[in-house]
């Protein structure tokens, strides 16, 4: 079965607004878990807008289910995980101006950098994936530095309709059965929703979906738990 990983952001997003302590990231992440999220994603930036240090620490020591720490290949960030050990670390691209993650990472354009970032956590025992487009070239570069993972990036997907939509996920099925051929490992996330997860789910050798906003704005009206659920049962029709 396709795991589903719960990216609990912008409930700190919400929290952050006011700069108070609720809602609580710790409630939110239980929540997701008793919903059947098989494990939660927290992306860590560099300007600190949502996740707080404090966070990660929390969620390591107190979720029963594997963290995947979102993360820049900032020093900075790299020895933050070193030091914590999340279970999984997904490497991405991080811009300050940005919204949210606007793209694949070029690990072709950085595999020195990210290479020594993929060692680093890799030495501290954490499964590393990295978050790129479904471009056969940077899956080959994710191989030549060990990654374990890709996380492949479904935004485009998620934008289109109609017979670019159609292109799209063929896209991320040969790059789905490309990297399985190489060993790794294939995750996949990003603009997912109660509408398009099915098509992804049921790509070949798909392994996890790490999805959020979908999820945390369904909350509004159902609770985490029950929003959790319900997209779960998605993924699990789609096998």
């Amino acid at each position: 079965m396709v795991k589903l990983g719960l990216n609990i952001d912008h409930v700190a997003t919400v929290r952050e607004a006011r700069r108070d302590v609720v809602p609580d990231i710790l409630k939110a992440a239980c929540e997701g878990i008793k919903g059947g999220a098989s494990g939660i994603t927290v992306h860590l930036r560099e300007d600190r807008r949502h996740i707080q240090d404090a966070d990660v620490l929390i969620l390591r020591r107190k979720i029963k289910a594997p963290l995947n720490l979102e993360m820049s290949a900032a020093p900075e960030i790299v020895r933050f995980a070193v030091k914590i050990k999340p279970q999984k670390a997904c490497l991405v691209p991080e811009r300050r101006l940005e919204l949210t993650t606007e793209g694949g990472l070029d690990v072709l354009g950085s595999l020195r950098k990210i290479g020594s970032a993929v060692a680093k956590l890799q030495a501290a025992g954490i499964c590393v994936s990295i978050f790129i487009d479904p471009d056969i070239k940077q899956i080959k570069a994710a191989r030549k530095i060990s990654a374990d993972y890709i996380e492949l990036h479904t935004g485009t997907y998620a934008r289109c309709t109609g017979k670019k939509r159609q292109a799209e996920l063929a896209r991320l099925r040969r790059a789905a059965v490309f990297a399985h051929e190489l060993g790794i490992g294939v995750n996949a996330g990003h603009g997912l929703n109660y509408d398009n997860v099915i098509p992804v789910a049921k790509l070949p050798f798909m392994e996890e979906l790490n999805i959020g906003h979908a999820i945390i704005a369904r909350s509004i009206f159902t609770g985490i738990r029950e929003a959790a659920s319900e997209m779960l049962l998605l993924i699990n029709k789609a096998k």
